[in-house]
């Protein structure tokens, strides 16, 4: 992170990029028993949220991945009544799982309670759902909760988590990935924010991997357009317990329900399909 002339800076050495927003002031900083987060007033794209002096969440393009990070993966479930979700501790996600009618429960697994509660000041409108009676908000560790829980209790996991370092290290692992199939009922599914196909293809290629030697049938990748986060490209990694098509749940009236932004019968189509080089790197 640098901080020079009332601009931030997110630089990545390893992939030689960066990305920059101007500032108005920052707002809050806290280093929590977990990481530091930071909050700052930006000129353009609203609140700007950063742990460890990496972006997080901004009011203006947040949309983009929270109803990409959701929307597919149910449509794409016959019938997803109960879904986990690991991370997400600033309530976008939770909030467009919930504009599912469907779905019954939708427990939130996030380590550090002050991202949820900083959210709650500064990103009110990602939190509108946390008082729905089928949202439970648990903080404690991702990887402990998902050992613990039921085998086939769950119909949909959902792995919005940070990049692959410190507390969601081992959210990238074969082991989380074994607990994550016993978890699942047949037909279940599990998606994970897999990074920046274009800057990150090893990374995902490894996660697949990972997914099918823990016991996941087939993989699949889903890809969207996400500002703040480096390339400005992003995907979501999707594992199916048992083999087969996923499903297509595109009623219109259903889509037009969700009231999203970018997400749509059409977008939800057309973040299945792959580049070539993608293609190519995952064997597909």
């Amino acid at each position: 992170m640098s901080l020079d002339n009332h601009w931030f800076t997110e630089p990545v050495e390893q992939t030689g990029t960066a990305f920059s927003l101007k500032l108005g002031e920052r707002v809050h900083a806290e280093a929590t028993p977990y990481q530091k987060i930071e909050i700052y007033r930006t000129e353009t794209f609203g609140y700007l949220m950063t742990i460890d002096g990496c972006t997080m969440v901004s009011t203006r393009d947040n949309f983009l991945y929270h109803e990409m990070m959701s929307h597919p993966v149910l449509n794409s479930h016959p019938n997803p009544r109960d879904v986990v979700i690991v991370g997400g501790g600033d309530c976008g996600t939770l909030r467009e799982v919930l504009k599912h009618p469907e779905v019954k429960t939708a427990t939130q697994v996030e380590i550090d309670e002050r991202v949820t509660r900083l959210s709650e000041q500064y990103f009110p409108e990602l939190c509108v759902a946390n008082g729905d009676p089928r949202a439970t908000l648990f903080f404690g560790d991702g990887i402990a909760w998902m050992k613990e829980a039921t085998p086939e209790s769950l119909d949909l996991i959902i792995i919005d988590s940070t990049d692959p370092v410190g507390p969601a290290e081992g959210l990238f692992g074969r082991k989380f990935y074994l607990d994550c199939v016993q978890a699942l009922r047949p037909g279940g599914l599990l998606i994970q924010q897999s990074e920046s196909p274009l800057l990150h293809l090893p990374l995902i290629t490894e996660m697949h991997k990972f997914m099918r030697e823990a016991g996941f049938a087939q993989t699949r990748l889903l890809h969207f357009p996400q500002v703040i986060y480096p390339s400005g490209w992003w995907s979501g990694s999707i594992a199916q317990k048992t083999a087969g098509p996923l499903a297509e749940r595109l009623d219109p009236a259903m889509i037009d329900a969700l009231g999203a932004q970018f997400y749509n019968a059409d977008t939800h189509r057309a973040a299945f399909a792959l580049p070539t080089f993608v293609k190519k790197a995952l064997g597909i």
